[in-house]
C-alpha cells in the first residue's frame, strides 16, 4: 500500500506544480499520518462505546464497537516478559506499548493498577496490602534507565522480581518507503531491504493517509490551498461515514 499512497501523493502535489517530496519527507509524513489515524482509532472506539451503551448502535453488520475492536486488536501483543532493574525495583515497559492491558505473574495471577496517591494508604492497611497472590503496580516515568523514553512500571510488593507478563496495544511500526536510485538520481521502488516497512492500517484508510500527507506537504511548499483541498476531502470523508 505505501508505494501506492507514495504515488498518488506525488500525482496530486506534481499535477498543478505544488512541489515534491523527498522519500525521507515522505516518510516522516506518513509516520504522522499513520500515528493520528491510529489514535483516531481509539477515539473512534470510546465515543462508539459511549453509543452503544446508550443504545445507538445496532448489532450485526452495524456493531461499529465491534468492527472498531478487530482492527485495534491487531495491534494487540500477549507475552511479552518485562525487563527488570533490581537497583530500582522497576520493570521496563516496552517501546512500542500504547495502551496497558493485563500485567500478570507467571503463576497466572493479574496484576492490578493503582494510582499513585493511593498507593499508601495501601500498602499500610492491614486488610488491603498487596500480596503475591494478589499484587497491584504503579505507572512511573523513568528516572534510571539510560534511554529517558521508557516508562515502567513497580509491582507490589517488591519481592515480586522476574518474569512477569504484559498483554498490551503496541504502536504500529513506522512506515518507510525504500528504493534504489536510478542513474539520473531519480529513486524507483524497492522494497528488498531489510528496513522496508509497510503501512499497517486496514487497505480502507488508504485515502486518509493520503490525505494526511498532502496536508503535510501543504505545509512543507508552503501552498494553503493544497492544505484546504486535503482537509475538504477528509471532512467530506468523515461524514460520509457518519
Amino acid at each position: 500500500m505505501i508505494n501506492d499512497v507514495r504515488n498518488t501523493v506525488l500525482s496530486i502535489l506534481n499535477k498543478d506544480n505544488n512541489g515534491y517530496l523527498t522519500p525521507e519527507q515522505f516518510n516522516l509524513y506518513a509516520k504522522n499520518a499513520q500515528i493520528e489515524i491510529f489514535e483516531q482509532y481509539m477515539y473512534d472506539y470510546s465515543k462508539a462505546v459511549r453509543k452503544r451503551n446508550a443504545r445507538h448502535y445496532s448489532s450485526g453488520l452495524g456493531d461499529v464497537t465491534t468492527r472498531l475492536a478487530e482492527v485495534i486488536n491487531r495491534f494487540r501483543k500477549q507475552g511479552d516478559v518485562l525487563e527488570y532493574d533490581a537497583t530500582s525495583l522497576h520493570f521496563r515497559l516496552p517501546t512500542d506499548a500504547y495502551s496497558l492491558g493485563v500485567l500478570s505473574t507467571t503463576a497466572g495471577e493479574v496484576i492490578e493498577p493503582v494510582a499513585q496517591n493511593k498507593l499508601l494508604k495501601l500498602i499500610s492497611s492491614l486488610d488491603m496490602a498487596p500480596t503475591t497472590d494478589y499484587p497491584v503496580y504503579t505507572i512511573h516515568n523513568n528516572t534510571t534507565w539510560d534511554e529517558p523514553y521508557y516508562n515502567q512500571v513497580k509491582i507490589y510488593p517488591t519481592t515480586i522480581t522476574t518474569n512477569q507478563y504484559i498483554d498490551y496495544i503496541r504502536y504500529p511500526k513506522d512506515p518507510k518507503w525504500t528504493y534504489v536510485s536510478l542513474p539520473g538520481g531519480e529513486p524507483l521502488f524497492d522494497q528488498t531491504p531489510s528496513d522496508y516497512q509497510d503501512f499497517e492500517l486496514q487497505q480502507d484508510d488508504e485515502m486518509n493517509l493520503i490525505l494526511k500527507i498532502l496536508q503535510y506537504s501543504g505545509v512543507q511548499i508552503n501552498d494553503p490551498e493544497v492544505v484546504r483541498a486535503a482537509k475538504s476531502d477528509e471532512l467530506q470523508e468523515k461524514q460520509e461515514q457518519q
